[in-house]
């Protein structure tokens, strides 16, 4: 029997950075932009909140580049404060990179099983697949969309009775096939 299950976002995720002013490590994006253009050169930010102090910190997205060179829906999404904007920027590895900062998904991610969280099968293959790069333990997904405790999940794995061709420790952001064997 074949099932897909869908790793779907429920929120954005934290951005985890260093505050200047509480020492705390975990931001809120804001989703607010602040753009400042200087003559022809235009700079950018994504505005992200320390959860505890409230402190503001600035995520680079433009920096000093030609108007010209900017993609005019680009800047009409930057002006509009576009939610979808947000999602995007902080899912690329180049904004990321830029500005040093990691993100934090826990809580902010759902496992959509589409119901089929019955193991009734001799062997059932699930098709994992994400809706976006978000990295989590398969052990997890699969405790979570089955019912199993991890370290279950985990002795399963040890004792091959769950099999994939990519290895399922550590953890994943990429679609993925599994089969349990009962």
């Amino acid at each position: 029997m074949s099932k897909d299950w869908v790793v779907v976002p429920t929120c954005l995720p934290l951005v985890l950075r260093r505050c200047r002013g509480c020492a705390s490590e975990r931001f809120r994006a804001s989703g607010n932009f602040r753009v400042n253009a200087n003559h022809k050169l235009i700079d950018a930010w994504l505005l992200a909140l320390c959860t505890v102090c409230g402190e503001t910190t600035k995520l680079t997205v433009l920096e000093r580049m030609n108007v010209r060179s900017v993609r005019p829906e680009l800047l009409d999404q930057l002006y509009n404060n576009d939610p979808g904007l947000t999602a995007e920027l902080l899912q690329d590895p180049v904004v990321r990179r830029r500005n040093r900062i990691a993100l934090d998904w826990d809580n902010a991610w759902r496992l959509d099983t589409r119901g089929s969280d019955q193991l009734e099968d001799e062997a059932i293959e699930v098709s994992v697949n994400f809706a976006a790069r978000i990295p989590v333990r398969p052990a997890r997904l699969i405790a979570e969309g089955f019912g199993p405790s991890r370290v279950e999940v985990v002795r399963m794995i040890t004792e091959r009775n769950l099999v994939s061709a990519v290895r399922l420790s550590g953890k994943l952001s990429g679609d993925f096939t599994f089969t349990l064997k009962r």
